[in-house]
């Protein structure tokens, strides 16, 4: 972050008279709100460090930490006293006076973008740290950054005798374009990330499709397991329980060699062989039924990647392929289906009509449940514990509703009901009342097969 960036958002800052919201909207981002329509965001990543102006959002996740805490506490409703850069270096610093202090006493917010040292800090008027975004030894650094201790001041820069005057800059644009260029560098980065993960999925099913043996070779080791079971059958006179092959003649009088199961009764040999037999002949006949199984949950990553490849918001990203959450919650899976959580709401998607099914058994009566109108997709199931659902979860769920069934860019209908208004007709194919449709639009350029 420039010094004459910082030294013009000191002054804006010091137009404003209260922060209206203060709180931390991604690992290292802190979000300052000063009316509805204007939110400066301070990225403070070390090495990456920049304040950036974006229209709020509601935060992917919640943050609870000590700092977060008093953040909310100390500075959402703080009266802004004064707003500068300290002794020219790349540091703001913010004089608030709390909303909930009865007492006329100050805070300091202070954002320092030093490099390894880029840091976040909540201060009393007696420069002692109250918090801090990340807490630091002495091990680690010549000042201490911890509750408690107080905080040393930077040494002060060598800067230039000659000072040259500075580019004329309108400060909007400059925050505006701060924010474009992250965006862009964050979702290009997440993109080759959620690729990765995706791509992975897709070569899973490959391999297990490769591995899948052809219905005809199947059959022929059935035939040949009949075979030696019968012939086992007709020669077990000839096997002493310590044999471990048996030589002897087919019934085209061909000899022939068969290596004897271990740790099975000699008047249970055949009895093995024909198992085997089953086995294959079932697998045989089967094989449709596991070749349409994976290739569905293959055709179902495929459309992921797909909508992965044309997003254009980082958020969207997140709910597409999100990261593997911290809490026990946040790790449980599904065997048959595809778990998501949409703030906080536990989302579950199918892959194929077997998961489609499944999820149709698992929702409750007052759960929500939506499909693609007229078109063969994904059914979605909304776990809600009878609460009314924001708008936002519905459209994401629709969303993705729409982006795991489809990859053909166009306008769909999403209906959604409660559960216990959808009645099952056959396998997945089901008939639901009193329904309500959502509109989604689905970006990108034509796939052509």
């Amino acid at each position: 972050m420039k010094l004459h960036h910082l030294q013009a958002l000191a002054k804006a800052l010091k137009t404003h008279p209260y922060i209206t919201r203060a709180r931390r909207v991604e690992d290292n981002v802190i979000e300052l709100a000063l009316s509805r329509e204007l939110s400066y965001f301070f990225d403070m990543t070390r090495g990456h460090s920049m304040v950036y102006s974006a229209p709020s959002q509601r935060p992917m996740q919640g943050y609870n930490a000590p700092f977060d805490t008093l953040l909310h506490a100390q500075v959402s409703a703080a009266r802004i006293v004064d707003a500068f850069v300290v002794n020219d270096d790349r540091v703001l610093r913010l004089i608030l006076a709390p909303k909930s202090d009865y007492k006329n006493r100050h805070i300091v917010l202070q954002f320092e973008f030093t490099g390894k040292n880029t840091n976040a800090i909540l201060l009393d008027e007696d420069e002692t740290v109250i918090e801090a975004l990340r807490h630091i030894d002495a091990q680690g650094s010549f000042r201490v950054v911890r509750p408690g201790t107080r905080l040393e001041p930077l040494p002060p820069r060598n800067l230039p005798a000659t000072r040259y005057p500075l580019p004329s800059e309108n400060l909007d644009e400059v925050l505006v374009s701060n924010y474009q260029k992250r965006h862009a560098e964050k979702l290009a980065q997440s993109k080759r990330n959620k690729r990765t993960t995706i791509q992975k999925q897709i070569a899973k099913f490959d391999k297990l499709l490769a591995k899948i043996s052809d219905p005809k070779a199947l059959e022929a080791e059935a035939t040949k397991h009949q075979n030696t079971a019968n012939i086992l059958l007709a020669n077990l006179y000839k096997i002493q329980p310590y044999d471990t092959r048996l030589e002897t003649m087919d019934f085209e009088g061909n000899p022939i060699t068969i290596p004897l199961p271990k740790n099975i009764p000699v008047n249970r040999m055949a009895e093995h062989y024909f198992t085997l037999t089953k086995r294959a002949k079932s697998r045989a006949k089967n094989v449709h039924i596991e070749v349409e199984n994976l290739t569905s949950k293959k055709r179902f990553y495929e459309n992921i990647l797909h909508a992965v490849e044309h997003a254009t918001d980082v958020r969207e990203l997140e709910l597409l392929v999100p990261k593997r959450g911290k809490s026990q919650r946040k790790k449980e899976k599904m065997r048959e289906g595809e778990l998501f959580w949409i703030e906080d709401y536990k989302v579950m998607v199918g892959r194929n009509s077997a998961e489609n099914q499944h999820l149709l058994k698992l929702a409750r009566a007052n759960d929500l449940w939506m499909h693609v109108r007229g078109i063969p997709s994904s059914h979605v199931i909304i776990r809600t514990d009878k609460q009314n659902l924001p708008d936002s979860v519905i459209e994401a769920a629709a969303k993705l509703c729409v982006d795991f069934s489809l990859k053909q860019p166009s306008d769909y209908d999403v209906d959604y009901t409660q559960r216990k208004f959808v009645k099952i007709q056959e396998g997945s194919h089901v008939e639901y009342d009193k329904y309500r449709t959502i509109r989604v639009r689905k970006e990108g350029v034509e796939i052509r097969e």
